[in-house]
């Protein structure tokens, strides 16, 4: 094992929402930062525009996803909405397994490039609220936050000035709360017409245009860009993280482990302060890969609690069309256009369930994302609708990630053995989404394609066009897409807290039993929401680098000794 030859302020550990946001905040700050990435750098010839053929129905692509599962993507071609200019940005099966028990399918859709994520994501950002972050507070399930929203508010100016958003102010929508706009943001004739009739029908539901982030160009996420300007951050890509090394003495991160990801050589790095930004489930897998004789159990994992409480969000689809608008398609033109993504650009229906106090037969609720004329169809074909809703998956114990005793990466790195079962609670909030999906639908004058979610397929016919044989292949492919794990809003595992017996982090994602180990992905979310984690990520990183790059300046987090337990 060789030794890089320098001591750094801060490794950073994964390089997507938090990651990036994270260098950039403490190379600001001053600080000497080393970014480790386990994928590469994306290049131009990565963003080479597709050839768009005809548009496939959902479920339909059955060459496209053979070709890329018999090619390694045994699991990402399952994702709903994969493409073939997608999968490039996805890894390889083969290389990364995981695994999962036979009654529980989960479907873990992963990145590893620079930027991670972020290159794969429909750039929806949207604010939590003290709805989210006092939840338990209000029905008793798990635990509340350790801050409210009006702690959280400035980071969230503050990273939504870095990526630049578009959206409005939409009077009268409190969750999610507003955020600070570079542009407006965008509802073609078809949506609009839409929100008319839902908002008359429902005065309680609000159709709002997406609040989306500009594209950027660069292909390199905003928060990168400005750290590499710096001069004070230090990329290695190809880094495979295996684990996070410790003072034998004091217990203290003092670095990390990884593997070339090309020549399977092994490097130590050392530094003051080491954050995880991995990504939730690869977070904690690196915390329980971490063990050692002051840390038996892996990395803040005193308490027993890291990898317990996963959360995902459930998932429900109706798909349809529109004959009254042949041919129609009226994209989002308000922001600079990206000619490999394509637009961005949809409606929103911000969740209107409990948000009163416990109303409904379930807890918490689910919003709607969706699009409506928005995929180009041919002059004579009925415009393109399309809506799913994303529903809050409540904390529970016995949902978790551990490490696989007998199945390992390429690398020889344990894989993450995943469990994640929806309860009664995600069963009755699907069925009251797949009614308003379905009635929503009826009152827009669509035709309905299907509705299905995590639990099948609802609606009696499925693309009534279609001949008995593409409707069983459909069927088919649906159920292999919509499992847990398709919204790809993994959370938990490692969550923060107030009190140390029920928790893993505190307030600013430091752990309570490794002071200099910051974990500031979705891990670290004591509780999920109806909406997206990304901007939140981002905002809870801000945050604790704003701490972090104090503290150390303060000389509060200790520089580690090299006694080093590997």
């Amino acid at each position: 094992m060789s030794t890089i030859d320098r001591h750094f302020d801060a490794i950073v550990i994964g390089s997507g929402p938090a990651g990036s946001t994270a260098v950039r905040e403490l190379t600001a700050a001053g600080m000497d930062v080393l970014l480790l990435e386990a994928g590469r750098e994306l290049t131009e010839e990565d963003f080479i525009p597709p050839a768009h053929g005809k548009p496939k129905p959902m479920g339909m692509d059955v060459m496209t996803r053979a070709r890329r599962m018999l090619g390694g993507q045994f699991n990402q071609a399952r994702r709903s909405f994969f493409t073939d200019s997608s999968s490039r940005f996805l890894i390889n099966d083969l290389d990364n397994p995981y695994t999962y028990p036979p009654n529980a399918p989960y479907l873990w859709v992963r990145s590893r490039l620079l930027g991670g994520r972020m290159h794969a994501y429909g750039r929806v950002l949207q604010r939590m609220s003290d709805v989210d972050f006092k939840a338990a507070s209000l029905d008793g399930v798990g635990i509340d936050w350790p801050f409210e929203y009006a702690d959280l508010a400035p980071y969230y100016d503050r990273v939504e000035e870095l990526v630049g958003l578009y959206g409005d102010a939409d009077p009268g929508v409190e969750h999610p709360p507003a955020g600070r706009y570079v542009g407006p943001g965008h509802l073609n004739e078809m949506e609009q017409d839409f929100k008319r009739v839902v908002e008359e029908t429902w005065p309680e539901r609000h159709v709002i245009s997406w609040r989306f982030q500009a594209p950027f160009l660069d292909r390199t996420p905003p928060g990168i860009r400005q750290a590499r300007a710096t001069g004070r951050l230090t990329i290695r890509t190809g880094a495979v993280v295996s684990r996070i090394t410790t003072s034998a003495r004091t217990g203290l991160a003092t670095g990390a482990v990884f593997v070339d990801a090309a020549t399977k050589r092994e490097h130590k790095v050392v530094g003051d302060v080491v954050l995880l930004c991995a990504s939730a489930i690869e977070s904690v897998r690196l915390l329980l890969n971490s063990a050692g004789p002051r840390h038996p159990q892996g990395l803040g994992n005193s308490g027993g609690l890291v990898g317990h409480y996963l959360m995902e969000q459930s998932m429900t689809l109706g798909f349809g069309d529109d004959p009254r608008r042949p041919g129609y398609f009226e994209p989002s033109t308000q922001c600079e256009p990206d000619p490999f993504y394509g637009n961005s650009g949809g409606f929103l229906i911000p969740r209107y369930q409990n948000l009163g106090g416990q109303r409904e037969a379930y807890k918490r609720g689910y919003s709607f994302q969706g699009l409506a004329g928005r995929v180009p169809v041919p002059a004579d074909s009925p415009a393109m609708f399309g809506f799913g809703a994303g529903g809050e998956m409540l904390p529970q114990y016995s949902n978790h990630v551990s490490l696989s005793p007998r199945v390992r990466d390429k690398w020889g790195i344990p894989a993450a053995h995943i469990v994640c079962r929806p309860d009664d609670n995600d069963r009755v909030m699907v069925r009251a989404a797949v009614r308003d999906v379905t009635e929503m639908m009826r009152s827009g004058g669509y035709r309905t394609n299907f509705v299905a979610s995590t639990f099948g397929v609802h609606s009696k016919t499925v693309w009534p066009d279609f001949n008995p044989v593409q409707r069983a292949v459909f069927r088919i492919g649906i159920r292999m897409s919509l499992m847990m794990g398709v919204s790809i809003h993994e959370a938990g595992g490692a969550r923060m807290g107030r009190d140390p017996s029920l928790s893993v982090l505190n307030g600013v994602c430091q752990s309570w039993d490794v002071p200099n180990l910051f974990v500031t992905d979705a891990a670290s979310f004591p509780s999920g929401s109806t909406e997206g984690p990304a901007l939140t990520i981002m905002a809870v990183t801000a945050r604790a680098c704003d701490y972090i790059a104090q503290a150390h300046a303060a000389g509060e987090l200790a520089r580690p000794t090299q006694d080093v337990t590997l």
